[in-house]
């Protein structure tokens, strides 16, 4: 009774949930419009119960089927589905349905349910891992006698014995452990399709079939051997593949729920009365005004208007230290408040903050497949028939030595083709290496340009937004004579500090005005500011004026000849003035990112072409390229030129990386061959891009050409081991001299091979982090 009240209820709470997904109120939660097609939805699920990357195929396949579903990718790396559809013709209960009737299961990804069956099947697989481990322990020391004593030295009723205590313990591991392989070969034969769960299930039925054979009827044709032994040690090392497959994909898959989860389901937000009181999250909007408490994540973009403390960007910017923010700054969702209370203005909700933008980045990324990976995929299925076949011929050639050995033929033929480590060469080796560049503020949109990336030669930067900051700084200031340059800066500070323009805003930052007031203060757009100064400590005002040499009456004579306009230093000149005439003038250039000279020359380090590519004066350019380290640049260029000069790099066999952040990056982004944006950049840069730098610092996009590399490198050892043994072991195997016990072995050693190999990846090199 108890049960069935179990069952009913988790029942009723699966159709509940389909219910939700059917609620238009609840898409936006877990879909949203495509761009360049508004009346088709983009979801991502994840699915329950693939047990192999070959699953895949079949969840596609299936999904294709239903109505309404336009588009399908599946990755098996990552158990997540990328489906478009169309509300007007389907409905995502109708999917759930159809993968529940084929023994799937799906969520939305990053929903709450997402995280529990992956747990449980996690859990459920440790469970058969050590269920097969002790069975496996327990049959081998029974078999060891066998294979150990001489002719005659074990009676035949203690060989019987034994025999019958290794059934016993191997019905366990059949029944239990080897449950997965069983329900993924039976989905893959309903569906017409073969799997890679399809000969292992056989090898194992088989093998057991003949060992049970051989233990109830020793006289028979099969009783001269049994099989428990290769039985269970092939489960218990294939399990121990398959657990450290599930791993890395949840090192990955747990990263993706915790950042999609990081949004606080309340928040304190503030009244008509003024009083602050606790509300959902989903009920705020533009413009509120919430506090968020230490220990609490941010809900929104905002800016702070009271408090002062420490904010943790570390899960979405990369930025390993805590950030200071005070009144006036802004914060984003997802961050963590650290220290002290935080009163802001919500700026922006929903997709449009910046923290849903990365959600939807390692959405893309965690459903995509490399190139490799989809032609394993193409392959793997008629690789699989041509394995059955195999192990069917190679038993009837044996078949006239004695059917017990043209079995063990068979059975070790199927275990030693099976292509577990040519599927997992290179999806394993791509998400851990995505992974590792996540948890480090690089996201990849597409795993399959990590292959592109490794091929790369030739990077080409933008320079404002990349090489620059968004905002100037002085460079230099010269003064009339009699007049302390000290001076001539506070008093520029004072009017700069009136006026938002960003000339002024650099003047006010680098210079202190405590000194001064300003009063009837007045400005001229794309001329100046104007106002009157006092001194603090008394004295008479001054009418000033800060700007350009025709707003402040500045002949070319009265500095040596320079004008406000770029000069060849690749500076920009404001002039400060008085009633008298010329007071000062200010040079001013773009700020160089601090670590822009370390990340061009890491790059040379590796080999790579660097070259600028910018809309500005190419004096300008060309001054700011010299301060970097680049001898290429390329100024007054037009997008229309930029996207001409990317061509033709390519066209004389250059493989082309292009850095960008701004709006008119789009284009050279989507032609260049791998390209990579800056987290803080437009919109459309970052949907153009491979890689996404969600940290300031520029060296960090060195971090996936370098990561590329050595992502590379293990593919190549996967594919290399995996085709050297399967071209070693398949004859061996095929001509009887490699027993089923040996098979299993082999075949379970090389896709955990393939597995620690690729783990590697998981963790970036000293040099790559030295760029993060």
């Amino acid at each position: 009774m108890q049960n069935s009240l179990s069952f009913d209820a988790g029942a009723a709470l699966r159709e509940s949930r389909r219910g939700v997904l059917d609620d238009p109120a609840q898409w936006p939660e877990f879909s949203r419009a495509l761009p360049r097609q508004p009346d088709l939805l983009e979801s991502y699920f994840a699915i329950e119960g693939m047990y192999c990357a070959a699953c895949s195929l079949t969840v596609e396949a299936l999904l294709r089927k239903q109505t309404g579903i336009e588009q399908v990718q599946v990755s098996g790396a990552s158990a997540v589905a990328r489906v478009v559809w169309s509300p007007q013709h389907g409905r995502p209960s109708a999917w759930v349905n159809a993968l529940e009737a084929a023994g799937y299961g799906a969520v939305p990804a990053g929903d709450m349910f997402a995280a529990r069956p992956r747990l449980q099947a996690q859990r459920l697989m440790l469970w058969r891992w050590l269920v097969a481990a002790f069975c496996m322990m327990q049959v081998m020391m029974y078999a060891t006698p066998v294979y150990l004593a001489r002719p005659d030295e074990i009676t035949p009723d203690i060989e019987a014995l034994l025999r019958w205590a290794s059934w016993i313990l191997t019905l366990p591991v059949l029944l239990f452990s080897c449950r997965p392989f069983f329900d993924s070969a039976l989905r893959d034969l309903r569906h017409g399709r073969i799997g890679m769960d399809v000969p292992v299930a056989l090898g194992v039925l088989i093998a057991f079939g003949a060992s049970t054979a051989a233990t109830f009827d020793r006289s028979g044709p099969l009783g001269g051997e049994v099989w428990y032994d290769s039985v269970t040690m092939f489960v218990f090392f294939l399990l121990s593949g398959r657990l450290l497959e599930a791993r890395l994909r949840n090192r990955t898959a747990g990263a993706l729920e915790a950042l999609m989860r990081r949004l606080p389901d309340s928040v304190e937000c503030r009244r008509a009365d003024g009083e602050f009181r606790r509300v959902s999250a989903r009920r705020l909007v533009v413009g509120d005004v919430v506090r968020v408490l230490p220990g609490e994540v941010f809900p929104a973009d905002g800016t702070v208007l009271t408090g002062d403390s420490q904010v943790d960007e570390a899960l979405l910017t990369g930025e390993s230290h805590p950030l200071s923010r005070h009144a006036g700054q802004t914060v984003i969702a997802g961050s963590h408040n650290l220290s002290g209370p935080l009163v802001l203005q919500v700026d922006r909700l929903g997709p449009q903050t910046r923290y849903a933008q990365i959600v939807a980045l390692m959405e893309q990324a965690s459903a995509s497949k490399p190139r490799l990976a989809l032609l394993a995929d193409r392959i793997a299925g008629h690789f699989l028939l041509g394995v059955l076949l195999a192990s069917a011929g190679a038993a009837a050639w044996w078949w006239a030595a004695g059917p017990a050995h043209a079995v063990g033929v068979a059975v070790a033929v199927l275990i030693v083709t099976c292509p577990c480590a040519l599927s997992l060469a290179t999806p394993a080796a791509t998400l851990a290496a995505a992974g590792a560049l996540a948890r480090r503020g690089v996201l990849v949109r597409d795993l399959a340009a990590l292959e592109a990336a490794a091929r790369v030669d030739t990077v080409v930067f933008d320079k404002t937004g990349t090489l620059t900051e968004d905002r100037m700084r002085v460079q230099d200031t010269r003064v009339r004579s009699g007049l302390a340059p000290v001076e001539a800066q506070q008093l520029a500070a004072t009017l700069a500090a009136q006026s938002l323009h960003p000339v002024s805003r650099a003047i006010a930052r680098e210079f202190s005005s405590q000194a001064f007031t300003a009063s009837e203060v007045g400005e001229s757009a794309g001329q100046g500011v104007q106002g009157r100064v006092v001194p603090v400590a008394g004295g008479p005002a001054r009418l000033l004026r800060l700007g350009s040499a025709a707003f402040c009456g500045v002949s070319p004579a009265d500095d040596n000849g320079a004008d406000d306009t770029v000069q060849a230093a690749g500076g920009s000149r404001v002039h400060l003035a008085d009633e008298s005439g010329w007071l000062a003038t200010f040079t001013l250039e773009e700020a160089i990112r601090p670590d822009a000279q370390e990340a061009v020359a890491a790059l040379r380090r590796l080999g790579m072409s660097v070259q600028l590519l910018s809309g500005d004066r190419d004096a300008s350019v060309r001054a700011l390229a010299a301060r970097v380290g680049i001898e290429q640049v390329f100024g007054e260029r037009s997008p229309q030129d930029k996207l001409a000069h990317v061509r033709a790099l390519q066209q004389a066999g250059h493989c082309v990386a292009m850095v960008g952040d701004g709006l008119n990056d789009g284009p050279v982004l989507a032609c260049a061959d791998v390209s990579i944006a800056m987290g803080h950049g437009a919109a459309l840069s970052q949907a153009r891009s491979d890689f996404v730098a969600m940290s300031s610092r520029i060296a960090s996009l060195v971090a996936p050409l370098q990561q590329a590399g050595r992502t590379r490198r293990v593919v190549r050892q996967n594919l290399v081991w995996a085709a050297a043994y399967n071209a070693v072991c398949v004859p061996l195997a095929v001509m009887g001299a490699m027993p089923p016990w040996l098979a299993g072995l082999g075949m379970a050693g090389s896709s955990l091979l393939v597995i620690l190999n690729s783990a590697r990846l998981s963790r970036l090199s000293a040099d790559t982090m030295g760029h993060c």
